[in-house]
């Protein structure tokens, strides 16, 4: 399996001078966690719901702070031609929830979190389990 099976698409992103406070109202708006910092086509970090919190609110920096501020740089990315293997292996090993995924030429063209290969596992043991449960149902109770 690759990355850009289970990566959501297309990524929301905001420039590096985008407030905190509008990158807080873009997350709730668009129900999700985190945003990308690009300019001039480039990644340059990530900014989570997180970071808001424990960067800037936490840390008593002002809403108007920019993203560029308070956001993880550099990033750990992945390409959409990786296995899904290797996407574990830099969650693994860096820590982070969210992967930006980058096409060949190293444009942005989604991202992967530890949710989405969660609901990924939980439907292939589904899958896996499925044969099982109709066949144990199918038998009669062991005496």
């Amino acid at each position: 399996m690759r990355v850009r099976e289970h990566m959501v698409s297309p990524p929301q992103a905001v420039a590096p001078e985008t407030t905190a406070e509008q990158a807080a109202v873009r997350m709730r708006e668009g129900e999700i966690g985190c945003l990308l910092v690009v300019a001039d086509g480039e990644l340059r970090g990530i900014v989570t719901d997180r970071d808001l919190v424990v960067r800037c609110l936490a840390g008593g920096a002002s809403v108007k702070t920019p993203v560029s501020e308070l956001m993880s740089s550099p990033v750990v990315a992945v390409r959409t031609s990786a296995d899904v293997a290797t996407a574990y292996r830099a969650l693994h090993d860096s820590g982070v929830r969210r992967l930006p995924v980058l096409d060949g030429r190293g444009r942005v063209v989604g991202v992967l979190s530890v949710d989405d290969l969660l609901l990924d596992v939980l439907r292939r043991l589904g899958d896996l389990l499925g044969p099982v449960a109709r066949t144990a149902l199918r038998e009669p109770p062991a005496p």
